[in-house]
């Protein structure tokens, strides 16, 4: 794959642009590495491909499938990480910022592919159960359904992580079933589409999965429907101006927004220069001021420091900047590269000049920043840059202008009340960071603060050698912010793939319940036939296939035993008189004990289809089982789940989730649960 010398938006495809138009230069040396393309595009055409080809393509496969696409798409984009590793150099970043960008965002690919496989059922239709009971017979329930919305997901990203912010978007969207429309941010667009070209390369989008417009948006946000999801990352103007798009509000279109906010970290005031804490705090900012030159969504633009400690803050992070070397990433020993653009460079200057009219320059451009490399004189380098705010309750400054590079401004506080205080003064971020080594001060902060920040990471020496830092957005963890911050979310697991779908209640009999979500639900018909369940293949069993077990008496001995054998001599279980005292008033069976008796009644002992039990969800024990009582259980196919894996011998395998009741002689629920079993698929005829 070679870069275009005139990038290509990638519409109903095929890539369009042959004409250059803007010129976009590298931030290392000002030379023009690509141009964007002249030729206008046909906006109502990518939208009416991607409601027929890529919604069709997409629904063609099941929630396991994309999974899977998903994982072979990270691999590919692996495999190949070394052109984006070239390219991302005329973006400012070193190797280890395009390390978030270009890994990271396989990374993300990898982690959704496993958020698929183990959390989302075959087939469409996630059951958001379970059924609850609507009428005394049991015969009318409802429940809740989730299912791919049948529209479209745009995707307006930031130039801050080109590849990243759109795979992080993406994977989620693939896995909801809904095609993406893909629009980055000019100045670092050449990443996205060099991503994009090798994404499309690799065979493995399905049709008008993706697409991919280089330059403005025309009238493409006029064009969507009420089942479509416009996502946006960028700064807080633009998402306002954005938002309020007339034909958005007209048709209910979910609007989502992460937008750049003024984080902040808080050192507290138990901690002394002498604790390890100290130097964490330190190393946090400055790290948070140089990687990506500042440049993250997540960086620390508040450092709120005791003033007692103020002074050793400052002298300690004018001694860690100082050691800085910035220049062109290619260049041995540079650790900080360029700001993204020049008009990122202009940017970040004015709004520096604006800070500082409330603020003290504590290092910055005088104190020795020299850029390293060849041509840097007309890159897009910026110093790092320490401010100290002269009044932290003032209006304005710091709390409310962000300089969007590296620069950090110093804010002193009494009290743990007026740090809470200030932190909040930043009218909603996406992340707050607290450097503490009290429990309670965390207990303290933490509730107050999780009102306007959208994580909070806390920091001590004990989760120092694993933290993954203040600004590291993760898969599995909710990314976004109220006020400021945009008020959305973005990844968080599974969270963020059901923002892509539309969840609905549907109200029935069980049976019908059972039908329309594939999934057994309890006081649906059920199938009982001579062949007992636990002796079919996973292709051969049925949802509803059930096996009502014999029953069996629990005695006084198999109490005793049980004790013996598991070493769980409870009062409840073996003192007669403290048991009549009980709110059971008797002695009762170990609640385990039951759990292993209704194995021993539903199990079929022979070799067969069933591999192994790996867990039990939704344990419940309901009533107490007293000896003389009577048990029975019975077992139902409720779910399967075909992951597409094999066995350790290669034999093609499913998960089985089979729903267990266990009753006593009046028919009372005794326990309540799900077993999940691997089952092998039937051999194929040689």
């Amino acid at each position: 794959m070679t870069q275009a010398t005139t990038l290509q938006s990638f519409i109903a495809g095929r890539w369009i642009g042959q004409q250059g138009a803007q010129a976009l230069r590298s931030a290392i040396d000002g030379s023009t590495i690509t141009r964007t393309h002249e030729e206008a595009l046909d906006f109502a055409e990518a939208v009416d491909f991607g409601r027929k080809r890529g919604i069709a393509s997409l629904m063609a496969m099941d929630f396991q499938q994309r999974a899977a696409r998903l994982k072979a798409l990270a691999l590919y984009l692996t495999e190949h990480k070394e052109q984006l590793y070239t390219l991302s150099r005329h973006s400012g970043a070193t190797r280890a910022d395009s390390w978030i960008d270009i890994e990271g965002g396989a990374s993300t690919l990898f982690s959704y592919a496993g958020v698929g496989a183990r959390e989302l059922p075959s087939g469409n239709i996630v059951h958001e159960g379970p059924a609850m009971p609507l009428g005394k017979q049991g015969k009318f329930a409802g429940s809740h359904i989730l299912v791919p919305r049948g529209g479209l997901a745009v995707h307006i990203n930031a130039f801050n992580f080109p590849i990243w912010g759109m795979l992080e978007k993406f994977a989620p969207s693939f896995l909801a079933g809904m095609p993406c429309i893909v629009k980055p941010a000019t100045a670092t667009s050449y990443l996205t589409e060099a991503a994009v070209r090798l994404m499309h390369e690799s065979g493995l989008l399905p049709e008008g999965s993706l697409q991919l417009i280089i330059g403005g948006t025309g009238d493409l946000l006029d064009r969507l429907q009420g089942q479509d999801v416009v996502t946006f990352t960028g700064s807080a103007d633009t998402a306002a101006k954005l938002r309020v798009n007339a034909n958005l509000i007209r048709n209910s279109i979910p609007f989502n927004a992460e937008a750049d906010s003024l984080n902040c970290a808080i050192l507290a005031p138990e901690i002394t220069p002498d604790d390890p804490e100290f130097d964490l705090f330190v190393k946090e900012v400055a790290r948070e001021m140089t990687v990506k030159a500042g440049q993250k969504c997540t960086a620390i633009r508040r450092a709120i420091v005791p003033a007692k400690h103020i002074d050793a803050v400052a002298e300690r992070l004018r001694e860690r900047l100082s050691k800085v070397v910035v220049g062109d990433p290619a260049v041995e020993g540079v650790k900080m590269g360029a700001l993204a653009s020049h008009a990122q460079q202009t940017d970040v200057a004015e709004r520096l000049d604006a800070l500082l009219q409330s603020s003290d320059l504590l290092f910055g451009a005088k104190d020795g920043f020299a850029p390293r490399g060849d041509g840097v004189n007309e890159g897009a380098f910026f110093a790092p840059t320490l401010l100290r705010a002269r009044d932290p309750h003032a209006e304005g400054g710091a709390h409310d202008i962000e300089a969007f590079g590296p620069v950090s401004t110093l804010m002193a506080y009494d009290d743990i009340d007026e740090a809470i205080a200030l932190a909040a003064r930043g009218k909603g971020s996406l992340v707050a960071s607290l450097v503490t080594k009290d429990p309670m001060i965390a207990a303290r902060v933490v509730p107050q603060a999780a009102a306007l920040h959208g994580r909070l990471h806390i920091l001590d020496r004990e989760s120092a050698a694993e933290s993954t830092g203040h600004g590291s957005p993760l898969p599995v963890l909710k990314h976004g912010g109220p006020g400021r911050a945009g008020g959305g979310e973005e990844l968080g697991g599974l969270r963020a793939v059901k923002h892509y779908l539309q969840r609905a209640a549907v109200q029935g009999s069980p049976t019908m319940l059972a039908a329309v979500t594939g999934e057994y639900v309890r006081g649906a018909k059920v199938i009982e036939t001579e062949v007992h369940p636990f002796r079919r293949y996973f292709d051969e069993l049925q949802i509803g296939e059930s096996l009502l077990t014999h029953r069996r008496t629990v005695t006084e001995a198999d109490i005793v035993n049980f004790g013996c054998l598991s070493g769980d001599h409870f009062y409840m279980h073996f003192d007669e008189l403290a048991a009549k005292e009980s709110q059971f008033g008797k002695r009762i069976a170990h609640g385990y004990f039951v759990l292993s008796a209704a194995a021993g009644l539903f199990v079929s002992p022979g070799v067969g289809p069933v591999l192994a039990n790996y867990g039990l969800d939704t344990l419940r024990f309901i009533t107490p089982v007293g000896i003389g009582d009577t048990i029975q259980a019975r077992l139902t196919c409720k779910r399967k789940i075909d992951q597409g894996k094999k066995s350790p011998k290669g034999e093609p395998q499913g998960v089985v989730a089979w729903d267990v009741e266990v009753t006593n002689q009046l028919g009372e629920l005794v326990a309540s649960y799900d077993i999940l079993t691997l089952v092998l698929k039937r051999p194929e005829a040689e």
